[in-house]
Protein backbone atom coordinates (compact mmCIF):
# COMPACT_ATOMS: atom_id res chain seq x y z
CA UNK A 1 0.00 0.00 0.00
CA UNK A 2 2.39 2.55 -1.59
CA UNK A 3 4.92 1.78 1.76
CA UNK A 4 8.33 2.90 -0.78
CA UNK A 5 5.98 6.48 -1.31
CA UNK A 6 5.71 6.34 2.66
CA UNK A 7 9.69 6.03 3.33
CA UNK A 8 9.85 9.63 1.94
CA UNK A 9 7.39 10.98 4.02
CA UNK A 10 7.97 9.17 7.79
CA UNK A 11 10.82 9.91 9.98
CA UNK A 12 13.19 8.01 11.92
CA UNK A 13 11.23 6.69 15.83
CA UNK A 14 10.14 10.03 17.42
CA UNK A 15 12.29 12.21 14.54
CA UNK A 16 10.66 14.81 12.12
CA UNK A 17 11.89 14.92 8.75
CA UNK A 18 12.81 18.23 6.92
CA UNK A 19 14.52 19.40 9.94
CA UNK A 20 12.43 19.77 13.22
CA UNK A 21 9.31 22.34 11.89
CA UNK A 22 9.48 23.85 15.21
CA UNK A 23 12.97 24.21 15.97
CA UNK A 24 14.00 25.53 11.91
CA UNK A 25 14.74 29.10 10.88
CA UNK A 26 11.55 31.00 9.94
CA UNK A 27 10.90 30.91 6.37
CA UNK A 28 11.58 34.27 5.04
CA UNK A 29 9.08 36.19 2.69
CA UNK A 30 9.34 35.42 -1.29
CA UNK A 31 10.29 37.95 -3.16
CA UNK A 32 7.60 39.20 -5.76
CA UNK A 33 6.83 35.84 -8.01
CA UNK A 34 5.03 35.95 -11.08
CA UNK A 35 1.04 36.24 -11.40
CA UNK A 36 0.77 32.41 -11.66
CA UNK A 37 -0.72 28.97 -10.66
CA UNK A 38 1.06 25.84 -10.12
CA UNK A 39 -1.20 22.68 -9.53
CA UNK A 40 -0.02 19.07 -8.90
CA UNK A 41 -1.97 16.06 -7.95
CA UNK A 42 -1.99 12.93 -6.59
CA UNK A 43 -4.33 10.06 -6.79
CA UNK A 44 -6.19 11.44 -3.41
CA UNK A 45 -4.95 15.07 -2.91
CA UNK A 46 -5.13 17.85 -5.52
CA UNK A 47 -3.25 20.60 -4.82
CA UNK A 48 -2.88 24.36 -6.28
CA UNK A 49 -0.32 27.14 -5.46
CA UNK A 50 -1.12 30.67 -6.79
CA UNK A 51 2.48 32.17 -6.54
CA UNK A 52 1.14 35.75 -7.15
CA UNK A 53 -0.85 35.87 -3.54
CA UNK A 54 1.63 33.30 -1.83
CA UNK A 55 -1.09 30.54 -0.81
CA UNK A 56 -1.96 26.52 -2.30
CA UNK A 57 -5.05 25.13 -1.91
CA UNK A 58 -5.55 21.47 -0.97
CA UNK A 59 -8.40 19.71 -1.89
CA UNK A 60 -8.89 15.93 -0.64
CA UNK A 61 -10.44 13.81 -3.72
CA UNK A 62 -10.49 10.53 -2.54
CA UNK A 63 -14.60 9.32 -2.82
CA UNK A 64 -16.74 8.28 -1.45
CA UNK A 65 -15.80 9.62 2.24
CA UNK A 66 -11.75 11.13 2.18
CA UNK A 67 -11.48 8.69 4.60
CA UNK A 68 -7.31 8.93 6.16
CA UNK A 69 -6.34 5.73 4.41
CA UNK A 70 -2.38 5.01 4.52
CA UNK A 71 -2.56 5.87 0.73
CA UNK A 72 -4.20 9.64 1.52
CA UNK A 73 -1.63 10.03 4.48
CA UNK A 74 1.05 9.27 2.81
CA UNK A 75 -0.10 11.45 -0.30
CA UNK A 76 -1.08 14.26 1.89
CA UNK A 77 2.25 14.55 3.69
CA UNK A 78 4.13 14.41 0.43
CA UNK A 79 1.69 17.39 -0.67
CA UNK A 80 2.74 19.21 2.40
CA UNK A 81 6.38 18.68 2.09
CA UNK A 82 6.35 20.15 -1.42
CA UNK A 83 4.87 23.55 -0.29
CA UNK A 84 6.63 23.49 3.08
CA UNK A 85 9.44 23.65 1.02
CA UNK A 86 8.49 25.90 -1.62
CA UNK A 87 9.69 29.85 -0.76
CA UNK A 88 6.34 30.59 -3.47
CA UNK A 89 4.20 29.16 -0.73
CA UNK A 90 3.24 30.92 2.82
CA UNK A 91 -0.20 29.48 3.21
CA UNK A 92 -2.83 26.60 2.53
CA UNK A 93 -6.27 26.53 2.67
CA UNK A 94 -7.34 22.46 3.41
CA UNK A 95 -10.72 21.71 1.86
CA UNK A 96 -12.85 19.03 -0.14
CA UNK A 97 -13.45 18.18 -3.62
CA UNK A 98 -15.96 15.45 -2.40
CA UNK A 99 -19.14 17.05 -1.97
CA UNK A 100 -20.63 17.32 1.38
CA UNK A 101 -17.93 15.28 3.09
CA UNK A 102 -14.47 17.09 4.25
CA UNK A 103 -13.42 14.39 5.41
CA UNK A 104 -14.81 10.83 7.57
CA UNK A 105 -11.82 9.77 9.84
CA UNK A 106 -9.69 7.06 9.62
CA UNK A 107 -10.24 4.68 7.16
CA UNK A 108 -11.32 1.93 9.49
CA UNK A 109 -10.38 -1.19 7.26
CA UNK A 110 -6.86 0.08 7.94
CA UNK A 111 -7.61 -1.05 11.31
CA UNK A 112 -9.34 -3.70 11.50
CA UNK A 113 -8.23 -7.40 10.64
CA UNK A 114 -4.56 -6.53 9.69
CA UNK A 115 -1.21 -7.41 10.67
CA UNK A 116 1.08 -5.61 13.83
CA UNK A 117 3.36 -4.49 10.83
CA UNK A 118 0.46 -3.29 9.36
CA UNK A 119 -1.29 -1.36 12.23
CA UNK A 120 2.27 0.27 13.13
CA UNK A 121 2.77 1.40 9.29
CA UNK A 122 -1.17 2.84 9.27
CA UNK A 123 -0.21 5.02 13.35
CA UNK A 124 2.80 6.11 12.08
CA UNK A 125 1.85 7.77 9.34
CA UNK A 126 -1.48 9.06 11.15
CA UNK A 127 1.34 10.81 13.71
CA UNK A 128 3.56 12.10 10.70
CA UNK A 129 0.42 13.86 9.33
CA UNK A 130 -0.49 15.33 12.53
CA UNK A 131 3.11 16.41 13.24
CA UNK A 132 3.91 18.02 10.12
CA UNK A 133 0.49 20.23 9.73
CA UNK A 134 0.46 21.18 13.31
CA UNK A 135 3.71 22.35 13.44
CA UNK A 136 3.90 24.10 9.83
CA UNK A 137 5.28 27.11 9.52
CA UNK A 138 2.75 28.15 7.02
CA UNK A 139 -0.37 29.45 7.94
CA UNK A 140 -3.23 26.92 7.85
CA UNK A 141 -6.94 27.45 7.25
CA UNK A 142 -9.26 24.90 7.10
CA UNK A 143 -12.58 25.27 5.04
CA UNK A 144 -14.79 23.11 6.40
CA UNK A 145 -17.40 21.91 3.32
CA UNK A 146 -19.12 18.87 4.43
CA UNK A 147 -19.48 16.29 7.84
CA UNK A 148 -15.56 15.97 9.74
CA UNK A 149 -15.70 13.48 12.07
CA UNK A 150 -12.72 11.67 14.27
CA UNK A 151 -9.80 12.54 12.79
CA UNK A 152 -11.39 15.02 10.05
CA UNK A 153 -11.82 17.01 13.10
CA UNK A 154 -8.32 16.33 13.80
CA UNK A 155 -6.90 17.72 10.87
CA UNK A 156 -9.26 20.79 11.27
CA UNK A 157 -8.44 20.92 14.74
CA UNK A 158 -4.36 21.00 13.49
CA UNK A 159 -5.16 23.87 11.44
CA UNK A 160 -4.64 27.72 12.64
CA UNK A 161 -8.34 28.75 11.74
CA UNK A 162 -11.57 27.10 11.05
CA UNK A 163 -14.51 28.19 8.62
CA UNK A 164 -17.17 25.83 8.24
CA UNK A 165 -20.26 26.26 5.41
CA UNK A 166 -23.10 27.18 7.60
CA UNK A 167 -24.87 23.96 6.94
CA UNK A 168 -27.59 22.37 9.39
CA UNK A 169 -26.86 18.58 7.97
CA UNK A 170 -23.16 18.89 8.62
CA UNK A 171 -21.66 18.29 12.16
CA UNK A 172 -18.01 17.76 13.14
CA UNK A 173 -16.33 16.28 15.90
CA UNK A 174 -13.97 13.77 18.05
CA UNK A 175 -16.62 10.87 18.21
CA UNK A 176 -14.39 8.10 18.60
CA UNK A 177 -16.20 6.71 22.01
CA UNK A 178 -19.10 5.84 19.74
CA UNK A 179 -16.67 3.34 18.13
CA UNK A 180 -15.81 1.93 21.39
CA UNK A 181 -12.17 3.44 20.84
CA UNK A 182 -10.33 6.29 22.82
CA UNK A 183 -8.99 9.07 21.32
CA UNK A 184 -5.08 9.41 21.89
CA UNK A 185 -3.65 12.02 23.95
CA UNK A 186 -2.95 14.41 21.16
CA UNK A 187 -5.73 14.33 19.88
CA UNK A 188 -6.92 15.03 22.81
CA UNK A 189 -4.21 17.62 23.43
CA UNK A 190 -5.27 19.27 20.42
CA UNK A 191 -8.90 19.65 21.48
CA UNK A 192 -8.25 21.31 24.28
CA UNK A 193 -6.37 23.60 23.24
CA UNK A 194 -8.70 24.87 20.92
CA UNK A 195 -11.93 24.36 22.85
CA UNK A 196 -11.02 24.20 26.88
CA UNK A 197 -10.69 21.59 29.32
CA UNK A 198 -14.30 21.23 30.37
CA UNK A 199 -15.58 21.18 26.61
CA UNK A 200 -13.14 18.96 25.28
CA UNK A 201 -13.89 16.11 28.75
CA UNK A 202 -17.64 16.00 27.64
CA UNK A 203 -17.09 16.12 24.11
CA UNK A 204 -14.42 12.90 23.92
CA UNK A 205 -16.38 11.05 26.76
CA UNK A 206 -19.62 11.38 25.08
CA UNK A 207 -18.38 11.16 20.97
CA UNK A 208 -20.34 13.76 20.63
CA UNK A 209 -20.88 14.91 16.96
CA UNK A 210 -21.40 18.76 16.80
CA UNK A 211 -23.95 20.83 14.39
CA UNK A 212 -22.19 23.34 12.99
CA UNK A 213 -24.06 25.91 15.35
CA UNK A 214 -22.98 24.11 17.76
CA UNK A 215 -19.36 23.56 16.76
CA UNK A 216 -19.20 27.63 16.72
CA UNK A 217 -20.40 28.07 20.21
CA UNK A 218 -18.14 26.03 22.18
CA UNK A 219 -15.52 27.28 19.78
CA UNK A 220 -14.38 23.91 17.55
CA UNK A 221 -15.09 26.34 14.68
CA UNK A 222 -14.13 29.88 14.31
CA UNK A 223 -17.02 31.24 12.30
CA UNK A 224 -19.90 29.94 9.95
CA UNK A 225 -20.48 31.05 6.58
CA UNK A 226 -22.68 30.52 3.75
CA UNK A 227 -21.57 27.32 1.75
CA UNK A 228 -21.09 29.29 -1.46
CA UNK A 229 -19.01 31.85 -0.01
CA UNK A 230 -17.07 29.61 1.83
CA UNK A 231 -14.02 29.57 -0.55
CA UNK A 232 -13.96 33.64 -0.56
CA UNK A 233 -14.46 33.80 3.33
CA UNK A 234 -11.32 31.53 3.58
CA UNK A 235 -9.06 33.46 1.32
CA UNK A 236 -10.21 36.68 2.72
CA UNK A 237 -8.66 35.19 6.13
CA UNK A 238 -5.42 34.12 4.70
CA UNK A 239 -4.92 37.48 3.35
CA UNK A 240 -5.25 39.13 6.99
CA UNK A 241 -2.68 36.35 9.10
CA UNK A 242 -0.41 36.82 5.65
CA UNK A 243 -0.85 40.53 6.37
CA UNK A 244 1.80 39.92 9.89
CA UNK A 245 5.63 39.57 9.35
CA UNK A 246 5.97 35.58 8.59
CA UNK A 247 8.90 35.60 11.55
CA UNK A 248 6.72 36.54 14.37
CA UNK A 249 3.68 34.36 13.53
CA UNK A 250 5.93 31.70 12.80
CA UNK A 251 7.87 32.23 16.45
CA UNK A 252 4.74 32.30 18.32
CA UNK A 253 2.67 29.21 16.55
CA UNK A 254 5.87 27.77 17.95
CA UNK A 255 5.79 29.00 21.18
CA UNK A 256 2.29 28.04 21.41
CA UNK A 257 2.38 24.47 20.09
CA UNK A 258 5.89 23.19 21.01
CA UNK A 259 5.39 21.21 24.06
CA UNK A 260 2.36 19.10 22.50
CA UNK A 261 4.55 18.58 19.68
CA UNK A 262 7.55 17.33 21.76
CA UNK A 263 5.49 15.14 23.77
CA UNK A 264 4.26 13.02 20.85
CA UNK A 265 7.89 13.02 19.42
CA UNK A 266 8.86 11.81 22.93
CA UNK A 267 6.79 9.02 23.09
CA UNK A 268 5.86 7.85 19.28
CA UNK A 269 7.09 4.45 20.24
CA UNK A 270 5.10 4.25 22.79
CA UNK A 271 2.01 5.58 21.23
CA UNK A 272 2.12 3.05 17.85
CA UNK A 273 2.93 0.38 20.47
CA UNK A 274 -0.38 1.67 22.52
CA UNK A 275 -2.34 1.52 19.57
CA UNK A 276 -1.24 -2.08 18.09
CA UNK A 277 -2.38 -3.61 21.55
CA UNK A 278 -5.83 -1.91 21.66
CA UNK A 279 -6.71 -1.72 18.37
CA UNK A 280 -5.57 -5.97 18.27
CA UNK A 281 -7.75 -6.51 21.04
CA UNK A 282 -10.97 -9.12 20.10
CA UNK A 283 -13.05 -6.72 21.33
CA UNK A 284 -12.31 -3.63 19.38
CA UNK A 285 -11.99 -5.86 16.27
CA UNK A 286 -15.38 -7.29 16.69
CA UNK A 287 -16.69 -3.58 17.22
CA UNK A 288 -15.30 -2.45 14.43
CA UNK A 289 -16.65 -5.44 12.09
CA UNK A 290 -20.03 -4.23 13.40
CA UNK A 291 -19.40 -0.68 12.31
CA UNK A 292 -18.43 -1.73 8.77
CA UNK A 293 -21.19 -4.10 8.13
CA UNK A 294 -23.59 -1.25 9.30
CA UNK A 295 -22.24 0.82 6.96
CA UNK A 296 -22.46 -1.92 4.56
CA UNK A 297 -26.22 -1.56 5.24
CA UNK A 298 -26.97 1.46 4.69
CA UNK A 299 -25.08 1.80 1.55
CA UNK A 300 -27.28 -1.24 0.20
Amino acid sequence: MAAPALTRCVARPGVLPLGQAWGRAARLPPGPPPAQRRAFSNNRVLVELDESAGVATMKFKSPPVNSLSLDFLTEFCISLEKLENDRACRGVILTSAVPKIFSSGLDITEMCGKSTEHYAEFWRAVQEMWLRLYSSNMVTVAAVNGSSPAGGCLIALTCDYRIMAENPKFSIGLNEAQLGIVAPFWFKDTFVNVVGHRVAERSLQLGSLHSAPEAHRIGLVDELVPEEKLKDRATAVMQQWLALPDHARQLTKTMMRKAVLDRLVAHREEDIQYFISFISKESIQKSLRMYMEMLKKKKS
